[in-house]
């Protein structure tokens, strides 16, 4: 499989299958999971990085026991649009996991998420700095998650 476009990937999915969404930091991995229908993302776990492979293997065990077809990258594209060197270490990251397994993956524009969890974590859920960075990762990949799947569903007409 190869990458693509986020309103391509609901027509190569499996009828009941569900996604998971990465937010690749520098020094952690989030990771969120939809509903088995595509409707709902919701946070699911932190990956420390390390090194790729140990990361490949935690991200494909979490595909299995959660019978995931497909992953949503959150992409970190500049402000004016263009993409620069973190978003060239995500396309990376994808390659290489495609090079492990053959599933399809898809790219979401990921600008705003982490600050956008950030404010909410503060203001709605009033988290502490430290109770923060333990699950901002996690939830700004729900956030990218989410828009992929609402976009995918507009995409199919739903």
């Amino acid at each position: 499989m190869a990458v693509l476009d986020i309103t391509d990937l609901h027509s190569v999915l499996p009828p009941r299958t569900c996604l998971l969404g990465l937010d690749l930091g520098e020094k952690t991995i989030g990771v969120a999971v939809s509903d088995l229908t595509l409707t709902l993302a919701s946070p699911l776990e932190l990956i420390r990085k390390t090194k790729f492979t140990p990361e490949a293997e935690r991200l494909f065990a979490l595909m299995d026991q959660r019978q995931a077809s497909g992953i949503v990258i959150g992409l970190p594209v500049n402000m004016d649009g263009t993409e620069g060197p973190r978003a060239q270490s995500c396309r990376a990251f994808a390659r290489n996991l495609l090079r492990l397994r053959d599933f399809p993956i898809a790219f979401w524009d990921e600008r705003w998420s982490s600050s956008v969890m950030n404010r909410f974590l503060i203001e709605e859920a009033d988290l502490s700095r430290a109770k923060r960075a333990e699950v901002i990762d996690k939830n700004a990949a729900a956030y990218i998650l989410q828009g992929a799947l609402d976009r995918m569903k507009d995409a199919a007409g739903a």
